[in-house]
């Protein structure tokens, strides 16, 4: 069996966890290869079994690969979608961070996770993501996002007019600091943050939230996944904000672009007994009362 393992810094004192996780790999003739720039961080720390080989990006994957561990918290995570792109290329997420909707397998569990890849014990979730086509060249060879596509204004300058559309006929205008089109998996982010819905991932959705709207009936909205939504954005600046999962790109003010579901989606691993339900209550402390 081949994985891949992907992170962007482990903290010092996680690295007993970190060799349990090698240490586990390598038990079961586990063959890994790690992203170069974190093995350069580790390679003096960890105890090797033996010397893991290690790629660069995202050509050197290939479908051989059983699965991509995350190795982090959800930010982590997003960094691997666009290491897999299209590849039938399974990702697993150990969260090493803080909240971890998405990298919902706990330090705690790393050797069941182990075990569950292993013995192909483990469920695959689908997950939808979004595509980014745009007039000019933006987010470069990998114009998708798992979460969110946001449209913002720069940081000082005023509010911005984003007149967005629906398979091209008008919806509204927003006058707001920005404006978020979450997929489902991003509903639990940046789009809750701004009182967005939460909603289940295989709802086959897209959830448009303002940010800092001026109106204040404006609410978000849920749309369905098959619809185009294009914008138009006015503002007394020349540029704005285009941001993709955690990248972002400052945009002319003219730049056209639209938001569409991608034409494929990725798998993102859990294990039997973790479900969303069960993620939602854990992550937001859904009955859970701090006076008992």
């Amino acid at each position: 069996m081949k994985i891949a393992i992907y992170s962007r810094v482990v903290e010092n004192e996680q690295m007993e966890l970190l060799q349990l996780f090698f240490d586990t790999l390598y038990s079961h003739n586990i063959t890994v290869t790690i992203w170069q720039a974190f093995y350069q961080q580790i390679q003096h720390t960890i105890q090797w079994q033996q010397q893991p080989t290690t790629y660069n990006n995202a050509s050197e994957l290939n479908e051989h690969y059983e699965a991509m561990v995350s190795l982090g918290g959800d930010g982590t995570l997003l960094d691997t979608v666009t290491l897999v792109q299209n590849k039938d290329i399974a990702i697993m997420g150990i969260n090493f961070g803080r909240l971890g909707f998405l990298a919902s397998i706990g330090k705690d569990e790393i050797v069941a996770a182990i075990q569950a890849l292993i013995n192909h014990t483990y469920v695959t979730d689908e997950r939808t993501l979004l595509h980014v086509d745009s007039d000019i060249p933006i987010f470069g060879s990998v114009p998708y996002g798992l979460n969110e596509f946001a449209i913002h204004k720069q940081d000082v300058s005023p509010m911005i007019k984003i007149h967005t559309y629906l398979n091209g006929e008008f919806l509204n205008t927003y006058w707001a600091d920005g404006l978020i089109i979450a997929t489902p998996t991003g509903s639990t982010g940046y789009s809750l943050s701004c009182n967005g819905p939460i909603v289940f991932p295989d709802s086959g959705s897209f959830v448009i939230t303002p940010v800092a709207p001026h109106n204040l009936n404006l609410r978000p909205i849920i749309v369905p996944d098959n619809t185009v939504i294009s914008f138009e954005v006015e503002g007394r600046t020349e540029q704005y904000i285009c941001a993709l999962d955690a990248r972002r790109e400052i945009v002319p003010l003219k730049a056209q672009i639209a938001i569409k579901k991608e034409d494929f989606g990725i798998k993102l691993i859990r294990l039997n007994e973790n479900n969303f339900l069960q993620t939602l209550r854990n992550k937001l402390l859904w009955g859970f009362d701090k006076r008992n």
